[in-house]
């Protein structure tokens, strides 16, 4: 059973050495397997240390970033070559403990397909702290899966699961939200987690803010993606019931008290405009039903031509 662990680094030169000792001292006992460092547009000589372990140490991949494009992008792309049965996940800033390899390991063989760690004694400041369990709590109500720490660097995956995941933007925050989505068994345990001695953090007070507007692209995406046409035209069925109201209330002004249209000209028209925005919400879902419906004709031609 092979494992990777795959690493994105960025500007953690002070790090590497002792976090590549504690890995490979750990990994003896699982051998054959491989550690793909992803550096991520690094500019403090960390690719000069990854390339001088690489040397002596075979089992050791950098993939090179130009560029900082972001955690999820160095994810993705250690997804795309690791060719591990098992995958494992970890920060480059010792912050996670390679010590926790062999648990991550016990718990996915019981029949898990992911296993995320949990920081229950974090060690890190309270401006971290305070935004995580609030980012956590509110993945776990609106997505359902009943982890306590979504963010976690260090996870362990089977191999099924990160080929199937498709990450940018700043979906690492939610992997195991997403592997729920798509049926796989998730769970977490209790890690060690230890305070931040090397480098400084990435953290920034606008990760809070992306993060939720992934979350919504996230629950829009697995819910709406099948059936468009349930979202846009729920939205419009009540912008055109509203409009409409708009306008049997004018009628009623008119004929019933009396009233000139010019007198309620302006509501006459926001009436009329509502309703057209109704009926536009209705098109886009109905556009959006006939694109659904084109891909998954694809979808089964291709199942089709691979079934035979």
């Amino acid at each position: 059973m092979k494992i990777s662990v795959i690493i994105p680094v960025f500007n953690e030169v002070d790090s590497i050495q002792e976090l590549h000792d504690e890995l490979t001292r750990v990994l003896l006992a699982y051998k054959p397997y491989e550690i793909l460092f992803i550096d991520d547009g690094s500019s403090d000589g960390s690719v000069e240390i990854i390339n001088r372990l690489s040397q002596s140490d075979p089992c050791i991949n950098l993939i090179k970033f130009y560029r900082n494009y972001g955690k999820s992008a160095a994810l993705a792309e250690g997804f795309k070559y690791a060719n591990g049965d098992y995958i494992v996940t970890m920060d480059a800033d010792m912050q996670d403990d390679p010590a926790e390899i062999p648990n991550l390991i016990l718990k996915l063989e019981e029949g898990f397909d992911l296993v995320s760690g949990w920081k229950k004694d974090r060690k890190d400041p309270i401006s971290k702290r305070f935004p995580s369990k609030l980012f956590n709590l509110v993945t776990r109500l609106f997505t359902g899966v009943r982890i306590h720490d979504f963010n976690c660097g260090l996870k362990i995956y089977k191999k099924s699961v990160v080929k199937t995941l498709e990450i940018y933007g700043g979906r690492h925050r939610y992997i195991p939200a997403l592997a729920g989505q798509k049926k796989f068994k998730v769970t977490e345990i209790v890690v060690h987690h230890r305070p931040r001695i090397y480098g400084i953090t990435k953290y920034g007070g606008s990760r809070f803010f992306h993060g939720l507007f992934d979350l919504i692209s996230i629950l829009f995406l697995s819910k709406y993606t099948q059936s468009p046409l349930y979202f846009f035209g729920q939205i419009g069925l009540f912008t055109f019931l509203s409009g409409l109201g708009i306008e049997f209330y004018v009628l009623y002004l008119k004929y019933g008290m009396g009233e000139p249209f010019a007198k309620h000209m302006a509501l006459l028209m926001l009436g009329v405009l509502i309703i057209v925005i109704g009926i536009q919400f209705f098109s886009i879902g109905l556009v959006g039903e006939m694109i659904a419906n084109s891909n998954q004709d694809k979808e089964s031609r291709v199942k089709g031509i691979l079934k035979s």
